[in-house]
């Protein structure tokens, strides 16, 4: 196989330790906090045990068992997201215990904090971890053998779904904020995700301790080889096992935030559609991990509340209309409406606006019309824009930028006549006069020619008002790699994923250039790309809409 090379950049990211420190701080105060009145009659016992992981490593867990209703009890098993301890979830878990009943065992995965062994990501050891866990539970706590759950956040999701796979005893899963692909999250479009790649390895670092499969990552990373991290995906990927999952007939809940920036949204819903058995799919305005967080430590929080009714209608066979609701609930990104249900992710979109663009222009005077996007095919035109310097069109910063726009509404913006139409080029639709939601997948497919064997671009996908201020709607990196300079290359894309409603009077704007803060890119200063339209194949955008 044939590296894949990057010039990776060393970016620290210092606001994990804070995030780190606030997340342990906030679930030590829910864990030292009184239950409810609501729930005293039933109360709960929380203990700090060892438990024996794979090849005996051990593995330090918090213990959440009801008290006051006889057992046999419901177990709900809970890996630790990556670089938090187990008490990131005792919050919620008292709440599962004393409202529902159910036995919970929340442990810190291994190589972080208190457990022992090596950072694995989500490798054959930490499945078989969470499988010791369950077999554990069963032997020291009254848990019930045939109702047995995992759920968790990021990294406990996606060691969620992976287990699933592997361990048949389990009848129910919730991954929030989690992953099913990993390759298609960390290479993105065949594009470093930089910010999310840093973040992550600072966190291992200063939190945990690597083993030997990160540590050859991260140094060939350093080297500028990112496949060693691209050979390891599949093994830890749901997406590779879901047929096992669906042979287990396992009831799959997934959470997941429009913004998330470690693992796009994009992803999720491809492997939401491949499941077959019972499942259901909340997406939410957010980032990585921020839709949930706060019902993690027990506070209320809809993401906790349906995963609650998830595992009562699944482990314990309660009757409370979840299995006969619509499966497919949607929240708009811009927190313009409330949710919406749907049979499945496809009936989220219901029609469909199809632009074709004309050629673009230099003249950010006319921004309103420079660069048409109209009904009818624009061919023969050509344009061409430098590469290696970014422009003002951008696709914000992960966890910041979603939690923003998640918390205070405020979306990753542009002012589109200030973008450089030298080094990028730009289409605006015509105006809305009703508004509209885009509700899917928007695709865009466009023909440009390389000057670089390697070459990075960046689509970008606005809603703009009368004064040229933008929102971002969805974005997507793609990196040409191995070309050859001088031949055009047809590139089918699809952008991220969204809910978004468009305001009336508002137009849709398309942005193209060659750098973006969150990603590594291949466009280097001295370079150029041309952007074509031919006849076979013009260049256009798909925007889905809900009608």
């Amino acid at each position: 196989m044939i590296p894949v090379r990057t010039r990776a950049r060393v970016g620290t990211l210092p606001r994990v330790l804070a995030l780190a420190v606030t997340t342990v701080l906030v679930a030590v105060a829910a864990f030292l906090s009184p239950a409810p009145a609501a729930a005293q009659s039933v109360g709960s016992t929380i203990t700090y045990e060892t438990i024996a992981g794979h090849g005996g490593t051990e593995l330090r867990a918090k213990v959440i068992t009801p008290t006051g209703v006889e057992g046999p009890h419901p177990l709900l098993v809970m890996p630790s997201a990556w670089g938090t301890p187990h008490i990131l979830y005792v919050g919620a878990a008292k709440k599962l215990a004393e409202e529902s009943g159910y036995q919970v065992v929340a442990y810190t995965s291994r190589g972080f904090w208190d457990s022992e062994g090596g950072i694995e990501v989500a490798g054959p050891e930490d499945r078989a971890d969470a499988s010791a866990v369950i077999d554990w539970a069963l032997e020291h706590t009254e848990a019930d053998p045939e109702r047995i759950g995992m759920a968790g956040i990021s990294y406990g999701g996606g060691i969620s779904l992976l287990t699933a796979a592997e361990d048949d005893r389990i009848g129910a899963v919730a991954s929030m904020s989690g992953w099913a692909d990993l390759g298609a999250s960390l290479y993105p479009g065949e594009t470093v995700d930089v910010q999310s790649a840093e973040l992550l390895l600072l966190a291992g670092n200063l939190l945990g301790r690597p083993g030997a499969a990160l540590e050859e990552i991260e140094r060939e990373y350093r080297r500028g080889n990112i496949q060693p991290a691209l050979d390891l995906s599949p093994d830890r990927s749901a997406a590779t096992k879901v047929d096992r999952i669906n042979e287990n007939g396992t009831a799959v809940m997934i959470a997941h935030g429009w913004n998330d920036g470690m693992f796009p949204v994009g992803h999720i819903t491809d492997f939401y559609e491949r499941l077959s058995g019972p499942k259901r799919l909340m997406l939410t305005p957010g980032d990585h991990a921020t839709p949930e967080a706060f019902g993690a430590v027990g506070l209320p929080n809809e993401v906790w509340e349906d995963l609650a009714r998830w595992f009562d209608h699944h482990l314990k066979g309660e009757d409370n209309g979840i299995g006969s609701e619509d499966p497919v609930r949607v929240k708009p990104n811009n927190g313009r409406g409330g949710w919406t249900s749907h049979p499945d992710w496809a009936s989220v979109t219901t029609g469909t606006d199809e632009y074709y663009l004309g050629e673009p222009s230099k003249d950010w005077l006319r921004w309103q019309s420079s660069g048409a996007m109209e009904t009818e095919p624009a061919t023969g035109w050509d344009y061409d824009f430098r590469t290696g310097i970014g422009t003002t069109a951008r696709s914000g910063t992960v966890i910041l930028s979603g939690a923003l726009q998640q918390f205070f509404d405020v979306p990753t913006g542009v002012l589109l006549p200030t973008v450089d139409r030298y080094r990028a080029a730009v289409w605006t639709s015509p105006a809305y006069p009703d508004g509209a939601r885009v509700a899917g997948t928007p695709e865009v497919t466009f023909t440009f020619t390389p000057t670089a064997v390697d070459q990075s671009v960046f689509v970008y996908l606005y809603a703009i008002d009368s004064r040229g201020v933008g929102s971002l709607l969805s974005h997507a990196p793609y990196t040409l790699r191995d070309g050859t300079p001088g031949t055009p290359v047809t590139v089918e894309t699809e952008l991220s994923s969204v809910v978004w409603d468009v305001p009336a009077g508002h137009r849709l704007a398309v942005v193209v250039d060659s750098r973006d803060a969150r990603y590594l890119s291949e466009s280097t200063v001295g370079h150029r790309v041309e952007v074509t339209s031919p006849e076979e194949n013009p260049t256009r955008v798909s925007i889905p809409l809900s009608l």
